[in-house]
């Protein structure tokens, strides 16, 4: 037998083929393996602790969908309190004063003002 890699997930159609299988056993009433985890009490444990984890793995994604979407909500709320100050620092002290400065803005009289173009004679 093959060496599996039990970090990834099997598909639905095995686990889909499993659980037929698990059925068929239950209904030999004559089935009795040599090796206690192949027994029909063992798999019962294991498949209720299966559906148990898959149960929680669902609630536990949904709990994490629902604070992600808090979080980028959250994010988006300081963002635009943010934008709201920063604009509000503006027309409070306006656009060449120190606290525009202070906000990350660029003081108006910092910028180069544009120089004229000369024109140019054409001989």
């Amino acid at each position: 037998m093959t060496t599996q890699n039990t970090n990834n997930r099997l598909t639905p159609s095995i686990l889909g083929a499993d659980e037929e299988v698990f059925q068929g056993l239950q209904t030999i009433a004559e089935y009795a393996p040599q090796r206690q985890e192949a027994s029909v009490s063992r798999l019962e444990a294991t498949q209720a602790e299966m559906v148990r984890l898959q149960k929680l793995e669902v609630q536990l994604k949904a709990q994490y969908r629902a604070a992600l979407d808090a979080a980028r909500l959250a994010e988006w709320n300081f963002h635009n309190g943010i934008l709201e100050a920063k604009t509000a620092v503006i027309a409070q002290f306006g656009s060449d004063s120190s606290q525009a400065q202070t906000i990350g803005r660029k003081k108006k009289s910092a910028y180069k003002r544009p120089a004229r173009r000369q024109k140019v004679a054409v001989a």
